[in-house]
């Protein structure tokens, strides 16, 4: 299988259609350790990124764990301007969403910003979640299936809200202490109060401490992370995501496209990636 080299040099880049010719080469290399403790995160990676490197393809390789953010990546929508939208103040959320995933605004803040200016109530939200099941992102059933079966636990880390993630996780057979999301508090009479400030992921960072929670929690020595957003793009950082893989199928962000290890706009070069383990 793929040895983990530490370098300072990106290794080339690989085709997709040359993955399984790589993989046979490597595969009859006299043995070496299969996963290496304590893997650095790659350096940032060079102008091309389109194709993954070998160091990528190894990382993916090892890594016994995959967060995934799940508005535009998991899901094709963003589910809090979705929700905005069936409350009447899809604009003017849109735009805090924007603003939040591109990086210009702290999560927290725009956090909320919008729970402010929707005011969602536990009537509004449960009738929400009943009217708009979870609309999936091409292909990513057929890649949380290829990462079981190679024996790689999946994790949701969002910024959305969990009434509205959970059925994500239901229908992907995720178990929901696996999600790590926001959630919503409501006073008693289900009018809305606030946001629970203790989850991780609702303050700016929050998902590169989750994902550095979950590595140290489970022991997992080699983690990858799946997204987006410049949210996503952050929990790549010593003790959290070593490999981050950015998705542009839904929406393209150039601070993500470029700082990625590795671009991709469909989840099937992915998965072809994780079958060669």
């Amino acid at each position: 299988m793929f040895a983990l080299a530490q370098t300072s040099r990106l290794c080339p880049r690989v085709a997709p259609r040359d993955l399984k010719a790589r993989h046979a080469r490597v595969s009859t290399a006299p043995n070496r350790a299969r996963v290496v403790i304590n893997v650095a995160a790659p350096s940032m990676p060079a102008t091309n990124n389109r194709e993954p490197s070998k160091e990528v393809l190894s990382l993916i390789a090892a890594a016994s764990a995959f967060c995934f953010d799940v508005d535009s990546t998991v899901c094709v929508d963003e589910g809090i301007d979705e929700l905005a939208g069936f409350l009447g103040k899809g604009e003017e959320v849109a735009a805090m969403t924007k603003a939040a995933m591109g990086g210009t605004t702290s999560f927290r803040e725009a956090l909320d910003n919008r729970l402010m200016v929707m005011q969602p109530t536990q009537r509004s939200v449960d009738a929400f979640v009943k009217e708009n099941p979870p609309k999936l992102s091409p292909g990513i059933k057929d890649l949380f299936d290829a990462l079981r079966a190679a024996n790689k636990t999946v994790y949701l880390v969002s910024g959305g809200f969990r009434p509205m993630i959970n059925p994500v996780a239901d229908a992907l057979d995720v178990p929901r202490e696996n999600v790590f999301a926001n959630d919503i508090l409501f006073n008693e009479d289900g009018s809305y109060n606030t946001f629970n400030a203790n989850e991780f992921t609702s303050k700016a960072g929050g998902k590169a401490d989750a994902v550095k929670h979950i590595k140290a929690k489970h022991g997992h020595a080699v983690m990858a992370m799946v997204g987006d957003g410049a949210t996503d793009l952050e929990a790549r950082v010593v003790g959290g995501a070593d490999v981050f893989v950015g998705y542009g199928g839904v929406q393209v962000r150039e601070n993500v496209k470029n700082g990625a290890d590795w671009f991709i706009t469909k989840f099937a070069d992915l998965v072809q990636a994780v079958r060669l383990v």
